[in-house]
């Protein structure tokens, strides 16, 4: 679990992350959305330790990463796995060396321990043949499969997705959000996803934070936000006549569903 308390971050005398507190927990899908400019980027860049807020806790199991010392620092961030936007793969690795690219720097297992560890996570993400290939053969898709094998190959408590689903098709998307739902259930993982992607808040959000203009606006699960009267959340997600008409029905049937109870 990461636990934030009262967190706030200033670039000059700008503040853009306003005394923000919440609770990550541990075996699900903690998606933080908000519109560009919200705070939600700088805040998961506090969280990882990449920017030092001049204001709260940061608390990985009770530990704050904000006063820790610098080699305890370091420790966690070994326990800590990133799934980059762009997924962020060596051109010139192949898949199998990508991989094996954290256990190489941060593991002292042996190279047969590292191949097996490799094998088991390629495994794990269904792309048990494609040790060999570059990322210039393999598709989008494939690549944000290898980009989460990569995140897990060191075996993370924690889990930080950026937009996970940036570039793929719809039907990808829902594979990709299949896949980390399940790591994030079977590892029993702190799993934050910062994404714009609606159908992936409807999909895997366990718990939403709305961010809006450095500040926690809304909270809650993906059950709850359908019927959410919060007029700046509902103006995001909701951008669309489609989606307010979509949202309007939702909740008329929920209303005559309980009339009738």
């Amino acid at each position: 679990m990461i636990e934030l308390k009262d967190v706030e971050k200033s670039f000059g005398d700008k503040t853009i992350i306003k005394g923000v507190s919440m609770k990550l927990d541990a075996g699900k899908c903690n998606l933080i959305i908000g519109s560009s400019g919200s705070g939600k980027t700088v805040l998961t860049k506090c969280i990882v330790g990449l920017f030092t807020p001049e204001k709260g806790e940061i608390l990985f199991e009770g530990r704050d990463i904000v006063s820790m010392e610098k080699n305890d620092r370091k420790e966690l961030r070994q326990q800590i796995g990133m799934l980059f936007q762009g997924s962020a793969l060596f051109d010139s690795m192949t898949v199998e060396q990508n991989i094996m690219f954290p256990l190489d720097m941060f593991s002292k297992l042996t190279n047969a321990e590292k191949h097996k560890r490799v094998d088991e996570v390629l495994a794990r993400v269904n792309l048990e043949d494609a040790h060999k290939k570059y990322p210039s053969e393999i598709s989008g898709g494939m690549k944000k499969r290898v980009g989460i094998a990569r995140a897990i190959v060191l075996n993370p408590k924690y889990l930080f997705c950026d937009e996970p689903n940036s570039g793929l098709d719809p039907q990808t998307s829902l594979l990709i959000d299949k896949l980390i739902k399940e790591i994030t259930v079977e590892y029993n993982m702190t799993t934050i996803v910062i994404t714009h992607d609606m159908n992936s808040v409807m999909e895997i959000g366990d718990h939403i934070i709305y961010m809006y203009e450095g500040h926690k606006q809304w909270e809650g699960s993906n059950k709850e936000i359908i019927y959410s009267k919060d007029e700046k959340l509902n103006n995001f997600i909701f951008a669309s006549e489609f989606l307010q008409d979509a949202k309007k029905m939702r909740m008329e049937e929920n209303e005559a569903k309980n009339q009738t109870q």
